[in-house]
């Protein structure tokens, strides 16, 4: 039996730091993504959304289950987070 979308992606919410190549006062702008997948998918599905050159990093912070869920993120899903 093949496993379904949501099975491979997980049922986590991982926040992602990017770090663009545009600067700021000669620092590089930064933006946090979330990622309806594992750790280990996480990075790899948000850099191909984001132009190359930018990188990817797992946030030491997290989520509560509550504000996961109010982000209602299908699984493999991701988006910025703008603030």
């Amino acid at each position: 039996m093949v496993p379904d979308m949501a099975q491979s992606f997980g049922d986590d919410i991982q926040l992602v730091e990017v770090t663009t190549d545009e600067l700021v006062r000669g620092l590089p702008r930064k933006q946090v993504w979330v990622a309806a997948a594992t750790c280990e998918q996480a990075t790899t599905l948000v850099l191909a959304q984001v132009p190359e050159g930018w990188t990817a990093a797992l946030s030491d912070a997290g989520l509560e289950p509550d504000e996961a869920a109010l982000l209602k993120m299908q699984p493999g899903e991701v988006r910025e987070l703008k603030g």
